[in-house]
């Protein structure tokens, strides 16, 4: 490890993505804030979807963190781009992520953050290669795997969608975002109404607070009649 290298530090309050392929960066890019435990944000255009009562929430050990050693300069210049970003300058953010992809070929975070963009962009081809470069290069950032799944599923790809957000699951079975929008997806689009409360009460179990909108959810699932679903659900970012 070079002298001159610094650890990037987890700081889990909302998306924007670290540079490294630690957990997140405080970031205030509307449509994809939340990225650890976030408010609900799900519309719905005909009864929604409840809960069942959830267990009393277990004791969650911390996420994992996998600091990638980052140069002060990559920092700083990461750090700059997040802040264009959070300014809503996204054309100047995309550029220089773009810049620290290229120059900085191992880290993760720079395409998870473009990934990030082109998705809310509706690029979600563009999302889904970012995104899967992200996580070739930061295999185990639970972070990066979920928002995947998010782009998978715009892309009408529903089982590379589950397939990502286990992935997230397996590194921390505790991430609310990934529990959630699992849940959906198997409501919504897999047709599999038992998995899909199983994983919403996993949701709220770890919901210090509850969650409202979900136990409706769970609830009017419960109670659902067979015929065609006109829900909808938005997944957490």
């Amino acid at each position: 490890m070079r002298s001159d290298s610094v650890p990037l530090r987890l700081v889990a309050l909302a998306l924007l993505l670290g540079a490294a392929g630690c957990s997140t960066v405080s970031g205030g890019y509307d449509a994809v804030r939340d990225a650890v435990t976030p408010s609900t944000r799900a519309s719905s255009s005909t009864p929604a979807t409840g809960s069942a009562p959830a267990a009393p929430a277990p004791a969650r050990a911390a996420p994992p963190v996998y600091d990638t050693p980052v140069n002060p300069a990559t920092q700083r210049a990461f750090d700059d781009a997040s802040r264009a970003l959070r300014s809503g300058r996204v054309d100047e953010a995309e550029r220089a992520y773009k810049a620290l992809a290229q120059a900085n070929p191992e880290l993760g975070g720079p395409h998870a953050n473009l990934g990030v963009i082109y998705r809310q962009s509706g690029k979600v081809n563009e999302s889904v290669a970012e995104l899967e470069q992200a996580t070739k290069l930061s295999p185990r950032q639970p972070l990066y795997l979920n928002q995947l799944g998010i782009a998978y599923r715009q892309q009408g790809q529903f089982a590379k969608a589950r397939d990502a957000y286990q992935r997230a699951l397996a590194l921390d079975p505790g991430y609310a975002a990934a529990l959630l929008n699992l849940g959906i997806l198997y409501d919504l689009y897999l047709g599999d109404t038992a998995r899909a409360l199983e994983l919403y009460g996993r949701y709220l179990a770890v919901m210090p607070n509850g969650d409202a909108t979900v136990t409706k959810w769970v609830a009017d699932l419960k109670n659902r009649k067979p015929g065609p679903i006109t829900v909808s659900r938005q997944e957490k970012p």
